[in-house]
């Protein structure tokens, strides 16, 4: 039967950061680039390591939001009890919602409390031969662990849990996995790093080096719509659809030691039309769901309803000359390219303001003439008073329909 301790591991989610953080300048030394990778803690330069076995990353997409869990095995193969700090990447969009650490028979879970007294926690029961492991958040996507009293022979398996929110960019989705803690900046010099940050100066994986553990990536998404494309170019992967909505992507057998560089997934959903779609999930004591709307790739002119425009165009004397003329210009351009089904208006305002019409307007030929002819008659002149000039346009009626 195992047993559960929900006190002795603990994580911590406080962003600590170097008190030169905000410092200007690059520490080119390439000998201090202060990218951690694993670390023992012991005075003996010839002490057994600690080695990491495996990474196995489980995700499932759901609408917009990712749910990780990662799993790391190390095992200590030396002959004496280790304490050792892992340093391992995150999201910086990561929520961390759960960690657990097994050791043989025993289940330690993680338990959130404040920095000092988790610090406490740990340190009491490292020093009482417990086994016991402390997560902190070093930077926004840096987390290291300490792992106490490690025994010779133990097999620890280390279980993280987080959320992320997905936003997409120009209609991509993207979901990244850094399996690498990269170079980061800590100030002018090294010698300036933080005591917060002490974990910079620890050994790391250089550039060229194979990893020596496994990696293994599996993606489930239920985007809840049709899914255009999904694709992978930091690694090989196997993509499987499972419907217009699901997809399974596996890392291919040949990145079996592939965590030398990031994972970073992308997918589109958006299609020729809008597309929307609902997704549901059942809890215990409360249900829920997630509506999904997309909009299309690309809009077509007869789709895109009638429109009022209101311009607003400073007159001042800082506008004199140039300023004004190139407004002209580029109001000229606007106002003359509008569709006959569209409306506008246009507000002069320098040390007060003024409509071209107390009413929004067609865009016909006649009244595009109209406004243009009463911009070029401008010259600049008068104080700046934008205030009144923004109130007076937001207050103005809308036409109904556009």
């Amino acid at each position: 039967m195992k047993s559960v301790i929900k006190i002795i591991s603990i994580f911590i989610l406080g962003l600590l950061l170097s008190p030169q953080a905000g410092a200007t300048g690059i520490d080119n030394n390439p000998d201090k680039s202060m990218s951690p990778y694993f670390f023992v803690q012991s005075d003996d330069p010839s002490v057994d390591p600690l080695p990491l076995k495996s990474t196995d990353v489980a995700v499932n997409i759901s609408g917009v939001m990712a749910d990780v869990t990662v799993t790391q095995i190390y095992t200590n193969k030396g002959q004496r009890p280790l304490e050792a700090i892992y340093i391992f990447p995150a999201s910086t969009r990561a929520a961390v919602y759960g960690m657990k650490m097994q050791i043989g028979e025993r289940t330690i879970v993680a338990n959130i409390q404040e920095r000092e007294k988790a610090r406490q926690a740990y340190e009491d029961a490292k020093n009482s031969g417990q086994s016991a492991s402390l997560l902190e958040q070093q930077r926004p996507n840096v987390f290291q662990m300490n792992v106490a009293n490690i025994l010779p022979g133990d097999i620890i398996k280390v279980e993280m849990k987080y959320t992320e929110l997905l936003v997409p960019t120009d209609a991509v989705y993207e979901f990244m996995y850094p399996t690498v803690v990269g170079p980061r900046y800590t100030g002018p010099q090294g010698d300036y790093t933080g005591k917060s940050e002490n974990w910079t100066a620890n050994p790391y994986l250089r550039q060229g080096e194979a990893p020596q553990n496994t990696l293994n990536i599996t993606v489930n998404i239920a985007a809840g719509l049709p899914i255009q494309e999904a694709s992978c170019k930091t690694h090989k992967t196997d993509i499987n659809f499972d419907g217009k909505n699901d997809v399974t992507i596996r890392l291919n057998e040949s990145e079996k030691y592939g965590g030398n560089r990031d994972y970073i997934l992308r997918y589109r959903l958006a299609g020729g039309k809008i597309e929307s779609g609902l997704l549901l999930y059942e809890g215990k004591d409360e249900n829920f769901f997630l509506m999904m709307v997309q909009p299309p790739k690309q809009v077509k002119t007869d789709e895109i309803p009638p429109r009022e425009y209101i311009f607003i165009v400073d007159i001042s004397g800082s506008m004199h000359g140039f300023p004004l003329d190139t407004s002209k210009k580029l109001l000229r351009e606007l106002i003359g390219n509008l569709r006959t089904i569209d409306r506008f208006n246009v507000m002069l305002f320098a040390g007060s303001a003024s409509v071209m019409s107390e009413q929004s307007l067609p865009a016909t030929s006649q009244n595009i003439n109209k406004a243009i002819n009463v911009i070029e008659q401008q010259r600049g002149g008068g104080s700046t008073r934008i205030l009144p000039a923004l109130k007076k346009a937001l207050a103005m009626p809308g036409t109904e329909g556009f």
